[in-house]
């Protein structure tokens, strides 16, 4: 039976089950165990470039106080839940890799299926706030400052780190009522709500719809009106008549674009493929699925850092480097 006709029955017949495990196992890569020392290699430079560059971004933030403004500030909640979603996740993957410590408990494994994604969700939320953002700075930039006031900007991180936490909280709820299972290990890297529910014995349709919902909820929600942030947006811009207005427009927004196109195209071509009844070999399946929490800690701050003005010339300073 394929994971697939799981998902699509709601259904996992055991003819051998197992009680609730006290410990699962991570099987990391399945297939590819062999070349885990190989793959720490990537994992380990992505979580070092990770952790410096965001920590360089919330510094100069933090001290340059011509960066107190709301676009800057949005930039340095997206770093500090990249750090906590890169430290999470990785230092676990890693030991796997390293030193076959595949064993966890499972409490430790209901704690990292609550944070885990939590953190994905949040980052999910600050995405549109900053799509909204640019949508006032394009559509009201005299009252910009007024709408987007530094109360405002707490009430909005309030509502990410809430919605994170009311969405979220019923995952280890809903595991933990779960009884018996077909097996104690999880083809995974890292505990997994869906891959957890998987492996269990009965009807997990209940499971199922808890876990579409957490999708169409944070990041169906969330992309949804970023899209149309964005289509706003864009019509402000082209009916602006000077071409050097409209460039600059456009440049302002461009950062945030190439951000949200790396942080949703993974979950939209993972849905898509569900959809259309592809189904990728579980080992790459796995590695695609471990570029959701991967890919933007590392390559968000890269983005803004190169491509804002005000963040080059401070890194330039830092490195004692004169500007052309």
């Amino acid at each position: 039976e394929t994971d697939f006709e799981k998902i699509k029955f709601g259904m996992s017949s055991c003819n051998n089950s197992i009680p609730r495990p006290l410990v699962f196992v991570l099987a990391g890569i399945p297939g590819l165990e062999s070349f885990h020392v190989w793959f720490s290699v990537p994992f380990f430079l992505v979580f070092v470039i990770a952790i410096i560059a965001n920590v360089t971004i919330l510094s100069i933030i933090r001290m340059e106080k011509s960066l107190h403004e709301p676009m800057f500030l949005l930039l340095a909640m997206l770093s500090v839940v990249d750090l906590c979603l890169v430290s999470v996740t990785v230092p676990r993957i890693l030991g796997i890799f390293w030193m076959n410590a595949k064993a966890i408990s499972f409490d430790a494994c209901l704690t990292q299926m609550f944070f885990i994604p939590s953190f994905y969700v949040m980052e999910s939320g600050i995405l549109l706030a900053m799509a909204f953002d640019r949508f006032v700075a394009i559509w009201q930039p005299l009252r910009y400052t007024s709408i987007l006031a530094h109360s405002m900007l707490v009430k909005m991180a309030l509502a990410i780190l809430g919605r994170a936490v009311a969405v979220l909280t019923p995952a280890p709820i809903l595991v933990r009522r779960l009884e018996s299972f077909q097996t104690h290990i999880i083809s995974y890297s890292y505990c997994a709500y869906m891959a957890v529910v998987l492996i269990a014995c009965g009807d997990i349709s209940d499971h199922i719809v808890y876990g579409l919902m957490v999708i169409v909820a944070s990041v169906g929600f969330d992309l949804f009106f970023i899209i149309l942030s964005y289509g706003l947006i864009l019509h402000a811009v082209f009916r602006i008549p000077s071409w050097d207005a409209r460039a600059k427009a456009l440049s302002t927004c461009s950062s945030h674009l190439c951000i949200i196109g790396l942080f949703y195209s993974p979950v939209v071509f993972s849905v898509l493929a569900q959809i259309l009844g592809y189904h990728l070999a579980p080992h790459f399946q796995i590695i695609f699925d471990n570029l959701y929490f991967l890919v933007p800690p590392m390559v968000n701050p890269l983005i803004y850092g190169a491509r804002t003005k005000q963040m080059r010339e401070r890194v330039l300073r830092i490195l004692h480097c004169q500007r052309d």
